[in-house]
């Protein structure tokens, strides 16, 4: 009898949980299809299911959706609420199930995390085993196990990530979401024209996650959402050992324009603010890219 393959699509909650979710379905013997790095055509079949008002991140999402949807069993799409009163997370975290669940014909595989509602990641990632027939004993080993797993994982990211800060090359810091970054449209021919620029680019989400969102309390106390929290604590982390940052964000981000409009109020350091929403060309931000590094390095020049 053929494996259960189960779809994975490369975007929005892809880049946090992707580590955790390949050791735990590998333990279970579960076959995984990732979608491919995003391209036009996913962008594309993208925007046929989106409407205006969501956020690019998101219509690349539902372009990966579309990409999967003949050639899997499920597709893997958690509904991830909370993970306390005061770390929730974007709505589309919130939505992403409803929001795929009414415009394809699809089987959904689906998990639900809301702290607040005690539904913990732990009861989640069982709830899915038993779902694909496991038995619960066996779906909370395999969770244990992937835990430790991508806990090494993330382990090996923020210590590559910390060694960058000690480079006697030009240091940016990249404050932006995974899914935006580590897009292949989105944030790759960003960091791509950085190398060029001969600059180390420092990626905000890759620290400690715990230190980062306690750090975040320095530039506000207000700011519920947790990726957020954990994004701008990364500046007072390093905020002496960079030259400048980057705030990189998919067009039109709700939480994105407001933390960053409250941060960039409160540094005294020299930032870009990189807001995308035009994918057929660079030119643009390559030369506010090249500008801004020129004024960085003029500085430190003269300093």
């Amino acid at each position: 009898m053929d494996k259960i393959k189960i779809g994975i699509p490369r975007g929005i909650v892809y880049y946090y949980y992707i580590d955790l979710w390949r050791h735990f379905f590998k333990k279970l013997d579960i076959d995984i299809i990732e979608s491919p790095k995003t391209n036009k055509k996913i962008i594309n079949e993208g925007l046929n299911y989106a409407n205006d008002e969501m956020c690019l991140s998101l219509k690349i999402y539902m372009g990966h959706i579309n990409y999967l949807k003949d050639k899997c069993d499920y597709i893997l799409i958690p509904r991830i609420e909370d993970y306390g009163i005061d770390n929730q997370t974007c709505t589309n975290f919130l939505s992403l199930y409803d929001l795929a669940n009414n415009m394809f014909d699809i089987n959904i595989l689906n998990y639900n995390i809301a702290y607040s509602k005690r539904q913990t990641e732990e009861k989640a990632f069982i709830n899915m085993g038993i779902k694909l027939g496991i038995a619960k004993k066996i779906s909370k080993k395999a969770y244990v196990y992937a835990k430790v797993m991508s806990a090494k994982d993330r382990k090996r990211k923020i210590i590559e990530n910390m060694r960058k800060l000690s480079s006697s090359k030009l240091k940016i810091l990249i404050v932006g979401h995974p899914y935006s970054i580590n897009d292949e449209y989105v944030g790759t021919p960003i960091l791509k024209y950085l190398d060029k620029l001969n600059v180390e680019y420092i990626n905000a989400f890759d620290f400690n996650s715990t230190t980062t969102n306690k750090l975040s309390k320095n530039l506000s106390k207000d700011i519920y959402w947790k990726y957020s929290k954990e994004l701008i604590g990364s500046i007072k982390l390093v905020e002496e050992k960079i030259d400048g940052i980057i705030f990189l964000s998919a067009f039109p981000c709700g939480p994105d324009s407001l933390v960053n409009d409250l941060v960039i109020r409160k540094i005294n350091i020299p930032y870009l603010n990189l807001v995308i929403d035009d994918l057929d060309s660079l030119a643009g931000i390559e030369t506010r890219l090249e500008s801004f590094i020129d004024i960085i390095e003029n500085a430190r020049t003269k300093a």
